[in-house]
């Protein structure tokens, strides 16, 4: 039987059956015009379809003519289907660190990941590691997981022609790291919901210029603290900065502004690599501010030694306010000797020098309070997550941020327009400095109704208990809301919609769920489900004697959904709701089947339905019924649901400025309901997307693992369905 044709979304190539595939030498025609987030699918010669990358892969490994690629014996392939199914695990959120950590220890004393030949497995976990692109191979090149990297290391080295051939055509690289590249901004854009420079409404970011750019000499940098994941606001620089660099053909440095070791961690940088390579946007390479901690420790003293900063013991509060009321402090006029001895307690960590800071002396009187003598170092005895304990002082943002951008040759450093006020401030340390002059370029910040996106806030939420963590489906995060169901082709579109406008602004998260669902309808699987509680039976009387099985479409209206087996019996679950909808003598369609007449209602003491007993009206017209109807056949080959919905942290549309946003923590953001799904439902995977039908869209969580354990969808807001 002979694989005919190779289908899959041109977006996201799974590189894995690729791969396998070209190792085997199996070369159907591929076809690369499905829709985004589509199953990839084997078509065969005589019409049967496979679908999904592990089951495809799964083929790949029976017929593929290589000793041992799916194992010797069943042992071993048994072996082979437990990475497999391990693979998405492993991928998943803060688990990847985690799954690393364990394959590098599993692979301590072996070559492969089972027997002693290449097997599908290997292929499988090499791809998806090379999926992750800069993610896996900064902890590569890190040397913490040695027997992986060695492991991955041979792979390449032996199998890199056909991985360069693969990587080559279908992400546009010649490396052994096929991760995907995403088309460009403009471009996803156009493919989502048209083009947008000719529509109406507010300006794109594709009318928007950054000054005194010239084409090929453009240099960004998307500068994120490691001090938590990125979130919603943070998408927006993100992607503004990979669109003007995509524009002008520059390029994007990300850097680490690791300069409070305090808030700091590995997890955090782990997260935010996930996040840039979730949001697609390319950057030349990673940098860390604390790569510079040498010069800046330098640059400080020279500036100390030239009069133009000086050392403060002033306390944190009384500096505070005379910066508000323009005081000079009375250590501003100390001699650079003075300054010098308390330079040398500060770096050294002393008891005196843990008093200080060094500030800039710039203008006390300035209307613009940025520039009444800022901070540029303070010291800091906590261990730096990169540098551990070398350092006592550490350069504030605002000293450190406007150097590393001169010296790593940034020429527009896009700011959101909080900042505003401390531009000047920008400039006159970049001249005091003497370094080269950085264009700022500002965009409104991005807020959301209902949502908090203080990093200190969002950790206030975690560290209490009352999310999951950071991926929570309630947080703003980058990897919250693709958790809860977002596209990031939506968070695109709607980013792009804002564009560059310094207008400060509140969006609506309907808005942005209105968009995803343009993206997720056309293409997602249809379902069905029945809520536990109270669930009703109609028993029809002429109904079929022996269940039956009818293959239908998952997707009446695109075929790629593929297809799925729908049980017909003489008794049916219905919904408690719809069942008490319903009046003796009705008829009522029955979607997929077809129409049935209700003759008899019985209740329980209460008045509360308990059971239907009717017939089926096959011929009648289902235009003509007001109630249509799904329902689950009554076999026990169900499955069991948790059906998620989630709320809003907060009950406060906008936080004023000083409102304390503990005053108005929503108490229950969470409700879980118990359900009935259809069979076909087992094999969905983490991260699917589906409809079921008339409930709404669901997000697949906890996929299905045995009876006991249910299934876990997320429910996906649509834009209409109001939280509050």
């Amino acid at each position: 039987m002979d694989i005919k044709t190779f289908a899959f979304a041109a977006a996201t190539p799974p590189l894995s059956v690729i791969a396998a595939a070209k190792l085997a030498g199996i070369s159907p025609s591929v076809d690369t015009s499905l829709p985004p987030d589509s199953s990839p699918t084997f078509l065969f010669s005589n019409g049967l379809k496979l679908h999904g990358a592990s089951v495809l892969l799964r083929y790949v490994g029976r017929v593929a003519n290589i000793p041992n690629f799916y194992g010797q014996d069943a042992f071993e392939a048994t072996q082979i289907d437990e990475w497999l199914e391990y693979v998405p695990v492993f991928l998943s959120g803060p688990t990847f660190e985690n799954g690393c950590k364990y394959m590098d220890q599993f692979l301590e004393k072996r070559t492969l990941f089972v027997g002693h030949s290449l097997s599908i497995a290997d292929v499988a976990i090499w791809s998806s590691l090379a999926g992750t692109g800069k993610r896996w191979e900064s902890l590569r090149k890190s040397k913490k997981y040695p027997n992986l990297a060695r492991w991955f290391n041979s792979i390449t080295e032996e199998y890199g022609s056909a991985i360069n051939e693969v990587t080559t055509k279908y992400t546009g690289k010649k490396s052994a790291d096929p991760s995907v590249a995403m088309p460009a901004v403009a471009d996803q854009v156009k493919t989502v919901n048209g083009d947008l420079s000719a529509k109406g409404g507010s300006k794109s970011s594709a009318d928007i210029d950054l000054p005194d750019a010239e084409v090929g000499k453009v240099c960004l940098r998307f500068a994120p603290e490691p001090s938590g994941y990125l979130h919603i606001g943070h998408s927006k620089a993100a992607l503004l900065n990979k669109y003007f660099a995509e524009r002008y053909q520059g390029k994007v440095i990300l850097r680490f502004d690791d300069t409070n070791p305090a808030k700091e961690s590995n997890e955090f940088v782990d997260n935010v690599l996930k996040d840039v390579d979730t949001l697609g946007v390319n950057y030349e390479r990673v940098t860390y501010t604390s790569d510079y901690f040498p010069e800046l420790l330098k640059t400080a003293e020279n500036l100390i030694r030239q009069g133009k900063a000086y050392v403060d013991d002033t306390p944190r509060e009384q500096m505070q306010k005379e910066r508000m009321d323009g005081i000079e402090s009375k250590n501003r006029d100390n001699t650079v000797e003075d300054n010098l001895k308390l330079w040398k307690e500060m770096i050294a960590g002393s008891e005196r020098g843990l008093q200080c800071c060094v500030r800039g002396k710039l203008d006390m009187q300035d209307p613009n309070k940025s520039l009444r003598d800022p901070v540029y170092y303070r010291c800091n005895p906590m261990p730096h997550h990169r540098i551990g304990s070398k350092y006592k002082v550490y350069p504030t943002y605002d000293f450190a941020c406007p150097y590393v951008d001169a010296i790593e040759g940034i020429t527009h450093a896009l700011r959101s327009s909080e900042y505003h006020d401390r531009n000047a401030q920008y400039y006159r340390i970049q001249e005091d400095l003497g370094v080269r002059k950085v264009i700022i370029y500002e965009f409104s910040r991005l807020n959301m109704v209902y949502t908090v996106l203080s990093k200190r806030k969002l950790l206030w939420f975690v560290q209490n208990g009352r999310v999951d963590g950071w991926d929570d489906p309630r947080f703003p995060t980058v990897q919250g809301i693709v958790r809860r169901g977002l596209k990031i082709e939506a968070l695109i579109q709607f980013i792009v919609e804002q564009g560059a406008s310094k207008n400060l602004n509140l969006m609506e998260w309907d808005k942005l769920w209105t968009i995803n669902k343009k993206i997720i309808d056309p293409v997602c699987p249809r379902h069905t489900a029945v809520i536990a509680d109270r669930r009703v039976l109609l028993t029809l009387t002429d109904g079929p004697e022996k269940p039956f099985v009818r293959i239908i479409p998952k997707h009446k209206k695109y075929a790629a959904a593929g297809d799925k087996a729908t049980t017909f019996t003489k008794k049916i679950w219905l919904d408690h709701v719809d069942a008490a909808s319903i009046s003796a003598g009705e008829e009522v369609t029955l979607m997929d089947w077809g129409n049935a007449i209700v003759k008899e209602i019985q209740k329980d003491q209460d008045g509360n339905v308990t059971g239907l007993i009717g017939v089926l009206h096959l011929e009648g017209s289902v235009k003509t019924t007001k109630l249509k109807l799904t329902w689950l056949p009554f076999i026990d080959e169900l499955v069991n649901l948790t059906l998620v919905d989630f709320d809003y942290l907060i009950t406060k549309k906008k936080l004023e400025e000083g409102e304390d946003f503990m005053d108005v923590i929503n108490p229950c953001t969470k409700k879980e309901t118990l359900a009935y799904g259809d069979s076909n439902m087992r094999n969905l995977q983490r991260g699917d997307i589906l409809q079921l039908e008339r409930k709404g869209y669901f997000r697949c969580d906890a996929p299905f693992i045995r009876a006991s354990k249910p299934i876990v969808l997320f429910a996906i807001p649509d834009g209409r369905q109001q939280t509050k």
